[in-house]
Parts: structure tokens; sequence; C-alpha cells
């Protein structure tokens, strides 16, 4: 790949012609599951695993199985190649050079923008600025809206299911501004209670921290809907898309949201690089966070003049490498058709919940219909650490722990868990490698 083509649209590769695969031997005890569908021309995941070097390296002697995607997505080789490329042909700081290099380099910076912009659906490239990813864009706008618009008695509703980078932020802020952090209860799908919600908001809620997906439960809320309440009271909200990006098509506008946030890594780019969005009206309101370089449009010790937004929330110099992955990630991803690759993940999350249930003594935490990918499990008379080493030395990587959401863990009763994230390129044999993996430890306790 040349670094010139990374304005351009990616074609996907082509698919592969579906083959039938027949599923693992299950024990008798076992009831049959039903292996997820690939019609012709559909999405295909094993042509997509091409595209990715790592998923094809052994751990402790066994074909990894990457079960870990909520914590971060491998990167495809467009995304490497695109970082070499760079940092062989183009490497250069930004907006302030006047040489052929600055300027391809500049482009390319700019035109990530463009590009995040027209993923996420927004009005304009000037809506988003760049960040080192989602805790630091929600962080940004706690320590610029927030102490801008919060005061004494003022509330911000939290969700019991939102993760710690949604929490934290705001109870710093509450505490510098003497507002309060509220937080909204689940029900016993792992669902938002939205009545609860209703009933929490009043003229006093100056923000509403919600995510898109949960990164524990997979629940996916009612943002649009919930956004729509919030605003009747003059409040403005925060959706954090850290975990929707890769699974959901995302428009800010249509959710109505004020403040969009995601990190690249979970969305196949590299880490350190992400976006925050803001509405036309509220980004072009916000002050500096921190002043600096890139960010200003002259300096004296009597007055220094900021940079218009969203260049004014970016001081000094960027991550610029990760602006190029993070190019070259949205357009290997969006040039695939996103209806067929989110057909494909909840076939195969339906696989995995009928595979995982014959397993004995697990159980898996949320019930939300509407939901991504993620399944975050217990397994009776296991500690989730033993599981996860357990099912490492069989080369399959899950998540062990809290998952940066204690509350939401503690809504069940548990201070940790076992999660398994799927990705557009897992398939139903690693689902039955974990099974039988599982299965396993259980048969050796």
């Amino acid at each position: 790949m040349t670094i010139r083509n990374l304005l351009s649209p990616v074609a996907p590769p082509a698919a592969a012609p579906p083959t039938a695969t027949p599923p693992v031997a299950e024990p008798a005890a076992a009831p049959q599951v039903v292996q997820p569908a690939t019609a012709p021309g559909d999405f295909s995941a094993e042509a997509v695993r091409q595209d990715f070097p790592i998923l094809h390296r052994t751990v402790n002697g066994h074909p990894l199985v990457w079960l870990d995607n909520a914590a971060t997505t491998q990167k495809p080789r467009q995304v490497i190649e695109a970082l070499t490329a760079y940092y062989s042909t183009a490497n250069s700081n930004i907006h302030r050079g006047a040489h052929t290099m600055a300027r391809e380099a500049t482009e390319l910076y700019e035109g990530g923008r463009a590009a995040v912009a027209s993923f996420l659906g927004a009005e304009s490239p000037e809506t988003v600025a760049f960040t080192r990813g989602t805790t630091e864009a929600i962080n940004l706008v706690a320590q610029t809206w927030g102490r801008a618009n919060l005061g004494p008695g003022d509330d911000i509703l939290v969700p019991v299911l939102e993760h710690h980078s949604d929490i934290v932020p705001w109870q710093l802020i509450a505490k510098e501004t003497r507002a309060r952090v509220v937080p909204v209860p689940l029900d016993a799908d792992g669902q938002i209670d939205q009545a609860a919600f209703a009933d929490l908001l009043s003229y006093r809620t100056r923000l509403v921290a919600i995510s898109h997906a949960s990164n524990v439960l997979g629940t996916v809320p009612p943002v649009k809907e919930m956004t729509a309440l919030a605003h009747r009271y003059d409040a403005r909200v925060l959706v954090d898309g850290a975990q929707a990006v890769a699974h959901l098509p995302v428009d800010v506008q249509d959710l109505g949201a004020d403040f969009y946030a995601f990190s690249g890594h979970k969305l196949f780019a590299p880490t350190g690089i992400g976006a925050l969005y803001a509405k036309p009206e509220v980004m072009a309101a916000l002050k500096p966070w921190q002043g600096g370089g890139n960010m200003i449009e002259s300096v004296s010790f009597d007055r220094t003049a900021f940079a218009a937004a969203p260049h004014l929330l970016e001081a000094g110099t960027g991550h610029i490498s990760g602006v190029v992955g993070l190019l070259a990630a949205l357009n290997w991803l969006t040039g695939f058709d996103r209806d067929a690759v989110a057909r494909y993940e909840n076939a195969l999350m339906a696989y995995a919940h009928q595979a995982m249930a014959t397993v004995p003594g697990l159980s898996l935490l949320g019930a939300a219909p509407d939901r991504i990918a993620v399944l975050t499990f217990t397994l009776a008379g296991q500690d989730p650490a033993t599981v996860a080493d357990w099912l490492d030395r069989d080369g399959i990587a899950v998540r062990a722990g809290h998952h940066c959401a204690q509350p939401a863990l503690a809504h069940y009763g548990l201070e940790s868990a076992a999660r398994a994230s799927l990705s557009l390129y897992n398939t139903s044999e690693e689902v039955d490698r974990l099974v039988a993996s599982l299965r396993g430890l259980q048969e050796a306790s």
C-alpha cells in the first residue's frame, strides 16, 4: 500500500466461497446447537481472517483464538502496511510546515478527520477532535464543558451499566463543581431501567452519560430515545461509543448525541488514538483543556489567540501515525456490507449462547434483547482468573476480572467474571474450541 492510497476507500477482500464445516463432536448429553449460516455472496469471516497476520500465530502450541475483542481488536495488514508506509515515506509534523512531506502528512491527518466525521454521520470534520481514546475524550468533556456548565445542585445521570471511564471523570468534576453523580439502576436483564431513568430526569439534570453498548453485558440501550427524553429537560448527552463502533453503524445526528467518543484500538486501528464528536454549536463553545503549540493563532505575553475548534482541543503534536492507522482501519471496515457483518456477528453470538449453555455450571450475565457479541460468564466452582488461565493453555484468549465495570458486576452480586467477546473474524469453530476447553476444565475439577 502506498501512503497516497489511504485517502481513497479500500475495497474489502473478495469473499471466499462458503464451506460447510461440521461441528465439533459433543458428548452425548450435550444438546444440539445450530451452526451460523453463511449464504452465497454474504460476509465471509474466513476471507477476512486472511487480512490478520496475528490470527495465524500459535499460543502454547495451539492456534490462537482471540476472544478478547472488547479489550482490543487485532489489526488487519492494511493498517499495519499503512503505518509502515507512513513512517517509511511521509513522516513529518503537520500544519506548521511548508515543505512537501509536511503537506502530505497534514493531508493524511485531516483526511483522517474527514473519514471519522463520515463514519459517525457528523455534520462536518470540524465537529471531530482527535484524542488518545474514549477515556481522554470523556475527560476532555468533563474538564471543558463540565467545568463551564456544572454547578452546585446539578445532576449528572450515569447508568450502573457504565465503564469506569464514564463514571470516574464525572465524579472528579462533580466534586470540583459541587454537582452530583446520580446512578441509573439496571433491571434483571441488564438493561437500563427506563422508568427509573425517566423519574430521575429533571431540570437539575445537566448531563446524561451513557454507553452505546456495554463492555461487560453487551447491552445496547435505546440511546436515541433516552437522548430525546434528556433533551426535553435541556440536558446534554454524552455517548460512550467505545464498544459500539466496531459492531453497529453510527449516526450521531440521528442519535441526537451532543457528544460521542470512541477509541481506535477497539476498531482495528492502533492504540493511543480516538476521537470526540461534538455538535457544531457545542464544539464551538468549548474552551481549551491543555495549552501549547498547534492550538493557537498567536501568542504574546499580553494575549494568546486560540485556533478555531476543533484544533484548540489538540495541543501539541498529535498522534499522526495513529490517525493514519485509524484512516486505514475505517477504509477497511467501511468497505464491507455492515448489515452483512451484523447478520454474521448476531448469528455467531446466538450460536455461542447455545453452545456455552451446554457447559455444566456456566452462567451468562445479561439477557438484553438488543446487544453486541459480549459473553460475560461465571463457571461454578471456578475463579474467573483460573478459567482464563486454563483457556490460555489451549491458546484461547479471554478476559477475567472486573472489566472496569465494577458497579455493573455488583448488580449481579459479583466482583469478577470471565468474558469472551467476539468480532467479525471469529468463527463457530473457535466457539467450539472455547466450549470444549471449558468442558475440559469442569471435567478436570
